[in-house]
C-alpha cells in the first residue's frame, strides 16, 4: 500500500452563505408577521401582536446564537422584567409558535422554563426559503 492517503469519495456540503442567512432571516420575520397579525387572538390588542413579534424575532435571533430560550437569557439580554418578557412568551406558546418544557436551571438545581420555536413554524419557513 502506498503512503499517500487514498480518497475515493468525498462528500462536499456547502456552507451557507451570508446572503443566505440573510434570506432566512428576512423570510422568518415575513413568516412571523404573517402568523401574528394576519391571527388576532380575540380581546388581544395591536400592541400585544408587536409585542409577539418583537419577542418572537428576539427568539429566533436567540436561537441561531445556541443560545437557549430561557426566561432568564431573554430577561439577560432585554432587560425586561421576567413579567415583562413571559407575557409575550405565553401568548405564544398559546398560538403554537412556541413549544414550552422545563429543564433544570443553570446551576442544576430547579427547574426552569425553557422554549423551543414550533417545529411546524420551521418547517413553513424551510418550504418558503425552497426554490
Amino acid at each position: 500500500m502506498s503512503d499517500r492517503l487514498r480518497v475515493t469519495k468525498m462528500t462536499v456540503k456547502s456552507m451557507p452563505t451570508s446572503f443566505d442567512a440573510r434570506w432566512q432571516s428576512i423570510t422568518f420575520s415575513s413568516l412571523a408577521m404573517s402568523e401574528i397579525m394576519d391571527n388576532p387572538v380575540e380581546g388581544e390588542t395591536p400592541q400585544a401582536r408587536l409585542k409577539q413579534l418583537g419577542m418572537l424575532s428576539l427568539l429566533y435571533t436567540l436561537h441561531l446564537a445556541n443560545i437557549p430560550l430561557t426566561l432568564t437569557n431573554i430577561t439577560e439580554k432585554t432587560g425586561l422584567t421576567r413579567g415583562g418578557a413571559a407575557e409575550p412568551i405565553d401568548q405564544l406558546v398559546a398560538r403554537g409558535l412556541l413549544r414550552e418544557s422545563w429543564a433544570k436551571n443553570a446551576m442544576g438545581r430547579g427547574k426552569a422554563r425553557e422554549f423551543e420555536i414550533s417545529d411546524t413554524l420551521f418547517a413553513r419557513l424551510k418550504q418558503a426559503s425552497s426554490p
